[in-house]
């Protein structure tokens, strides 16, 4: 619907939609998105929402991309008739006005649609009340527009709108055109059936019929409010869509290409508890009980992770353990098919990485040995950022020494405190007291992840100096660390082949030699920046190790963008810090900016790290800003 916009991408919202649209289908793989419009995708089995609800109104962007949603599960999947919209767009095909007979039969469909679900839900009411004041006022704007720009046919439609959803019952419209109003007034009597239209056949009539009285009067619209309900509807062969996405014939993995024949198959009257009845496909002439979660459909046994038991489970290995071969058609074959689509699964959801990502390729970069220019570039930033450094390091030095010094009270062994009130107020009181004998080392490992797309090619100097500060003062607690730059190669990306360089500056094993540190002076601006990637790739390493407390810093200067990557970047990259934190890692984004930062670029960093995120507006200040996060992270770490 509307122009479509690039925003930046609410994740919060975002997976909440994506839960809705899996719910309220019944499909649990159907993947959601956003587009120019609402509709059903079969092809890349999806369900859209448009993309430009609500700008800059937050309450009507969720409600209309909630009621989108809506719209299209609870009403098309199951209330439209598939057949009905095939034949009307066929008969409307040579029409002068296909592209208002295509809007105008959306919106007759989803005003009959939005009834049916508000009866089915009826605490969605409130969300398409907000939805229909929205668009209201919408069509308000574009009629004026419309007016203006002698636009006939979209005044028209507008009229249409603002008429069949208005507040009144005679609203008058005294912008527009003398000739749209008097057509709109002729037009009423049809329009006014709408509210009687009890099936999608319905609307098509009342379509058709508006069509054959004004295809000679008027040429086609121009602007699209609306898009079609249901994609590619040619390659529709069910009654309706819920049908066709979830049809289970021909197999969605066709190991199993033998046919049944009618002597060969078998009926069943008899129903059990963890069977569906025989599945009737009369017009194929094959019967097949099915499991709670079917064989041979989209979705799968085992999803994208590991699968809770299930009461189908019990009834599976029952069959399994007793059956034998059969005389007629042999089954066997069935397991096979199992794992295949477990392959399918797994190949489809990108494996470890994430859908996005099922073509990146990791390339590793090791740092070379630092030239004499780069030693002493080294020592010049070392001095600079010397006094942060200092002041860090003697702050957590302190906080070690008094953390040894501090006895560890309220123990049920060890010395007996002087303080003993706890006997009389304490049901079960704890007396004792220990010290230690010797500082324990910080118990932390760090990775430091340094986004080195071609963005930072102006900021890298500057950022290099935060490196050294992370790395100078590390390296004096005697904490392991790894600094790597990470970069999509995109000059080498290929349909099936997205290279990914992780520069290796200092890994665990050498990150506290003493001469190293000047490795830091060949990390440089590349290309692309695949950010959900990196963040899974970092996390391993990361995840491999021992100590109780484990960091994951993200420099980055703004949005993910890469090859295919760019519209779903965020959500993948919000992805990724999720599952990276999950696994107990915290992950800390740190956005470099080269003058103040706008509402937009926070916003961004929000709905990718949430309240984990530190912003600079002057990259010149990073070790300044840099400080006061470590030690915070120093501290968390004792």
């Amino acid at each position: 619907m509307f122009r479509f916009r690039e925003n930046n991408v609410d994740t919060r919202l975002y997976l909440q939609l994506q839960d809705m649209a899996a719910v309220l289908s019944g499909i649990p793989d159907l993947k959601f998105d956003y587009a120019y419009g609402s509709a059903i995708d079969k092809e890349h089995f999806k369900l859209t929402a448009s993309a430009n609800w609500g700008i800059g109104n937050k309450r009507a962007r969720e409600a209309g991309l909630k009621t989108d949603i809506l719209l299209r599960t609870v009403g098309t999947l199951h209330h439209s008739d598939i057949p009905v919209m095939q034949h009307l767009m066929a008969a409307i095909s040579e029409s002068a006005l296909t592209k208002f007979a295509g809007q105008l039969f959306t919106l007759f469909e989803n005003i009959r649609l939005e009834e049916i679900v508000k009866k089915e839900r009826p605490g969605t009411t409130e969300l398409f009340a907000i939805r229909r004041r929205y668009l209201r006022h919408y069509f308000s704007q574009q009629l004026e527009a419309n007016v203006t720009r002698s636009l006939s046919l979209d005044e028209l439609y507008c009229l249409i709108y603002l008429s069949i959803q208005a507040d009144t019952p005679d609203p008058s419209f005294p912008s527009a055109n003398e000739k749209q109003v008097e057509q709109l007034d002729t037009l009423k009597p049809i329009l006014f059936e709408l509210f009687e239209a009890s099936s999608t056949n319905d609307v098509a009539r009342l379509t058709e019929t508006i069509i054959f009285r004004l295809e000679n009067n008027y040429t086609d619209m121009m602007h699209d409010y609306f898009i079609f309900p249901v994609d590619d509807l040619s390659s529709y062969t069910e009654k309706n869509a819920f049908d066709e996405l979830t049809r289970t014939d021909p197999l969605a993995n066709d190991s199993l290409e033998e046919d049944v024949s009618d002597e060969k198959s078998e009926t069943f009257e008899q129903q059990f508890s963890t069977w569906h009845g025989e599945n009737e496909n009369a017009d194929r002439n094959q019967n097949f009980m099915q499991f709670e979660l079917e064989q041979g459909t989209r979705s799968s046994l085992m999803g994208e992770g590991a699968r809770e038991t299930e009461e189908g489970d019990q009834a599976t290995a029952a069959i399994q353990g007793s059956s034998g071969k059969s005389e007629q058609n042999d089954y066997s074959v069935m397991e096979a098919m199992a794992k295949r689509q477990a392959g399918q699964d797994n190949e489809a959801s990108g494996g470890a990485y994430g859908r996005e990502n099922q073509y990146a390729v990791k390339e590793i970069k090791n740092a070379e040995t630092p030239s004499d220019a780069d030693e002493e570039l080294y020592r010049e930033y070392a001095e600079e950022i010397a006094p942060h450094q200092r002041r860090l390091s003697k702050t957590i030095e302190k906080m070690l020494e008094h953390k040894r010094q501090t006895p560890r009270r309220n123990l049920s062994t060890g010395r007996l405190s002087k303080k003993l009130t706890a006997v009389v107020t304490e049901e079960f009181p704890r007396l004792f007291y220990k010290k230690d004998d010797e500082s324990r080392e910080m118990d932390a490992a760090f990775t430091l992840l340094v986004d080195c797309s071609a963005s930072m090619l102006n900021k890298m100097e500057e950022t290099k100096k935060g490196i050294v500060l992370f790395h100078e003062v590390l390296k004096s607690l005697n904490i392991p660390h790894a600094i790597i730059g990470f970069w999509e190669e995109a000059t080498s990306v290929k349909e099936q082949l997205q290279p990914n360089y992780f520069h290796k500056i200092h890994s665990f094993d050498d990150s506290l030699y003493q001469n190293h540190g000047a490795k830091i002076m060949q990390l440089e601006a590349q290309e692309d920046n695949r950010d959900g990637y990196s963040i899974r790739v970092a996390a391993e390493e990361l995840e491999a190790r021992n100590e109780k407390n484990r960091f994951l810093l993200v420099f980055s200067d703004g949005e993910p963008a890469a090859s295919n990557y760019s519209e779903n970047g965020i959500i993948d990259t919000n992805m990724a810090v999720s599952e990276t934190r999950k696994k107990g890692i915290d992950v800390i984004g740190m956005f470099l900016s080269e003058g103040d930062i706008s509402e937009q670029e926070d916003e961004l960093m929000q709905n990718i790290y949430g309240r984990e995120r530190i912003m600079i507006p002057t990259i010149a200040d990073l070790p300044e800003q840099f400080a006061p996060l470590l030690k915070k992270l120093l501290l968390k770490a004792m």
